[in-house]
């Protein structure tokens, strides 16, 4: 069984300045013909799930590795990274045939400066290549947003089934699906309802709330007779495109009629719920460190909503670094800074130093400004970090410092990478996060890397490209109207 393998995976913010390039790939891992397969074949994601799969039927696969390209969250993709992934594709799957089917690990959520639907455009060359014959299947971070092109292209799809996400999971259902196509066990038929709406992020995990409800629903509709996938997709909320707004997915075994069956009945779930998605739980700076300060023991997380670097944020947001030195902690804090300016000048300060300068709010100037600070180098290193997070197995952050501002830990790094949402961040300098009072992470939902040692979670109203106030954005391409931005009391499929 010929099979073509790709991925190439990036969500996009629409309202961070910060562009997407190849060296943004890079931190991540930029892996090219059988470099995909020496380095994806083991571990958390997508590629590696669709591998085991064949290992569980015993698929006599030929995979055909072209590219595996992730960049985590960020702007938009430059012109040229977008056209670099066109040609490789397109070179990439003439130069495998003939195929049997094709492999394609996408996120879902990805816009460019010159294209508002990056998967789309992929998923249509990648047709016009293959023909209508060669099945194309695609595993999908469930924060995509689904449009015309994408569901032209494909025969199936596979959404994540939980936030947190589980790649290994999605990419190992999406090879099932696949290797059945291919072998002729079914036909899949891919039925599809957009919902107009967005919803901020403090509603996202789908192990409580609407989002249980909505994700459980899709589960119950898989176990029905005939049904390959269900797939609930509340896109992310920072994405600025013509074609934006949640959708539920439902592929089945040649019943195009119970398809879109269900995919009106999981879309009318959500509508029927949109005001429980709204509810908001994050609190305001200065009342988050204050909780966490006087909490009676363990790590206290806050979370940094407005700059979330798992959104697409530039992770340089200074908001709750100045309100907890405006309070004076005197708790052991840890917190991350993207700074490559501060890097700099920290590092030709050397160890040891006591150093006074600028800290963050460069990256993006709408929404911070710079902090001035007085602390003390005390390491520097450099060097991917080796993690499974979010489908990843390593990151590279570029060159880090750890600086110490009184009691508070600030690891100031070149590049984005985690974010501080993994522990290794302070471990590498020999820093025990379980022994912090409080550590702010860049994420609103990806908690479950220090859920060993979490006392607390409190999410933090920040400001920011990721920010929860999703009407305070300045939307210019989005269908409208769309809840809850424009008045809509009804909708039904």
């Amino acid at each position: 069984m010929r099979i073509a393998i790709a991925e190439i995976g990036q969500e996009t913010c629409s309202f961070t300045p910060v562009r997407t390039t190849l060296d943004t790939f890079r931190q991540y891992g930029l892996y090219k013909g059988d470099q995909v397969l020496a380095r994806r074949a083991d571990g958390p994601g997508a590629i590696s799930g669709f591998l085991a799969a064949a290992r569980a039927e015993a698929v006599p696969l030929e995979p055909l590795p072209i590219i595996s390209a992730w960049a985590g969250a960020s702007g938009p993709l430059t012109a040229e990274t977008l056209a670099f992934f066109l040609e490789r594709v397109e070179a990439g799957l003439r130069r495998s045939l003939p195929l049997d089917g094709f492999f394609f690990s996408l996120h879902g959520a990805a816009a460019a400066e010159d294209e508002p639907d990056v998967e789309g455009a992929l998923l249509a060359l990648a047709r016009q290549v293959l023909g209508p014959g060669v099945p194309i299947v695609a595993p999908l971070d469930h924060h995509a947003n689904i449009t015309r092109r994408m569901v032209a292209a494909l025969d199936g799809l596979v959404g994540h089934r939980t936030q947190p996400h589980d790649p290994f999971d999605t990419g190992y259902h999406a090879g099932r699906l696949l290797f059945a196509t291919v072998r002729g066990d079914v036909r899949p038929t891919l039925a599809w309802r957009k919902i107009p709406m967005l919803a901020h992020q403090e509603q996202f995990l789908t192990s409580r709330g609407p989002m249980k409800r909505w994700f459980d629903r899709a589960r119950q509709m898989e176990a029905q007779p005939g049904v390959l996938s269900a797939s609930p997709f509340p896109m992310q909320p920072w994405l600025d495109v013509p074609e934006g707004g949640w959708t539920a997915v439902v592929v089945t075994d040649n019943d195009p009629g119970l398809a879109q069956a269900l995919a009106d009945e999981l879309a009318q779930m959500a509508w029927e719920m949109r005001e429980a998605f709204w509810v908001y739980e994050s609190i305001s700076p200065a009342e988050a460190v204050r909780r966490a300060e006087a909490a009676p023991q363990g790590l206290v997380i806050l979370s940094d909503t407005g700059d979330s670097v798992f959104g697409g944020a530039p992770g340089d947001s200074t908001v709750i670094l100045r309100e907890m030195l405006a309070q004076q902690i005197t708790s052991p804090a840890l917190v991350p800074m993207v700074d490559p300016v501060a890097v700099a000048q920290l590092i030709q300060a050397g160890e040891g130093s006591t150093v006074t300068l600028e800290l963050g709010g460069r990256l993006d100037p709408h929404f911070g400004r710079p902090l001035q600070v007085t602390g003390v180098v005390e390491a520097i290193a450099s060097g991917p970090l080796h993690a499974p997070v979010i489908g990843r197995d390593s990151f590279d952050m570029g060159r880090t410092v750890l600086f110490r501002i009184g009691p508070i830990r600030v690891v100031v790094s070149e590049h984005v990478g985690v974010g501080g949402n993994h522990p290794i961040v302070y471990r590498r300098f020999g820093i025990d996060p379980a022994a912090a009072k409080m550590a702010v992470l860049k994420t609103a939902s990806n908690f479950q890397y220090y859920r060993e040692i979490t006392a607390e979670i409190i999410r933090v109203d920040t400001p920011g490209p990721t920010m929860s106030h999703l009407e305070q954005f300045p939307w210019q391409h989005l269908p409208r109207p769309i809840y809850p931005l424009d008045p809509l009391p009804a909708w039904e499929p």
